[in-house]
């Protein structure tokens, strides 16, 4: 899930630049004519979700990958919409990320009922999750080490009720993790540039935050998995699904060990 970042991510996804913004972009000219709030096209994509996960619970899995589909066109509506008709708020950023778990937790839910495999639907969202986190925080901390200045957390006092209230439930769930992921990779990066001058450790950081990992965790973003996971359903073996998402949690050690061999190597050099 992506948090409620401010800017544009650093890292772009293929699938959602290729496939579906471009897509998107005649739904946001129609749905700007005619005054849709950006917050409902939200909540029309958690419906899509919602949809799609009862019709994969009840092994219609062919619509189920229609639904996921439309799921993520307007995922990738909602955001262009804000933008182009000026109605970006901080409602709209946690609902879209706190949606965006919901939906997610009821989709391996109903894969659970189609597979009868509880235990792999399960792990599956536990390490979807991981790398969703990860993808966001990667972010974070690339924008960071370059001196970016923007707003991970908006606040929410100026928006009402439900602005603050969204924003009390991504405290509660979602910032304790992107406090312990930031910490993790932080302190990894600490044990390599512990003695080392202001300058050395800058370098190091530029390397360590670098843009290739930010780019290929960007690719194991939510577009990429729910359109996997369509696949799979249009295939009929949606238990295929739970292998992929494995796949990807093994690379974040991969990525780690490689990024804290390119901060060695700036200290070398």
């Amino acid at each position: 899930m992506a948090g409620p970042l401010e800017d544009h991510r650093r890292g772009q996804e293929l699938v959602a630049e290729r496939v579906f913004r471009p897509l998107a972009r005649p739904l946001v000219a129609l749905l700007a004519s005619l005054r849709v709030s950006p917050v409902a096209l939200v909540l029309a994509n958690a419906v899509a979700g919602l949809a799609a996960a009862a019709a994969i619970a009840t092994g219609e899995l062919l619509p189920g990958a229609l639904l996921l589909q439309v799921k993520t066109l307007l995922d990738n509506a909602d955001g262009q919409l804000a933008r182009a008709t000026g109605q970006i708020s901080v409602l709209g950023r946690y609902l879209d990320t706190e949606s965006d778990l919901v939906v997610n937790a009821l989709l391996f839910s109903a894969l659970a009922v189609a597979t009868d495999l509880p235990v792999a639907a399960a792990v599956s969202f536990v390490a979807l999750t991981l790398v969703l986190s990860a993808e966001y925080n990667a972010d974070v901390l690339y924008r960071r080490a370059r001196g970016e200045t923007f707003e991970t957390q908006p606040a929410a006092e100026r928006e009402g009720v439900g602005a603050r209230v969204s924003a009390r439930m991504y405290r509660v769930f979602f910032a304790p993790q992107d406090r312990v992921l930031q910490w993790i990779s932080e302190r990894r990066l600490e044990r390599i540039v512990d003695g080392a001058s202001a300058a050395e450790r800058h370098r190091a950081a530029l390397e360590y935050h670098d843009q290739a990992t930010v780019t290929v965790l960007a690719n194991l973003g939510l577009s990429t998995q729910l359109a996997a996971l369509g696949s799979c359903l249009v295939l009929g073996v949606p238990a295929a699904y739970f292998p992929l998402v494995l796949v990807a949690v093994l690379l974040l050690p991969v990525l780690q060990i490689r990024r804290e061999r390119l901060a060695r190597l700036a200290l070398a050099g």
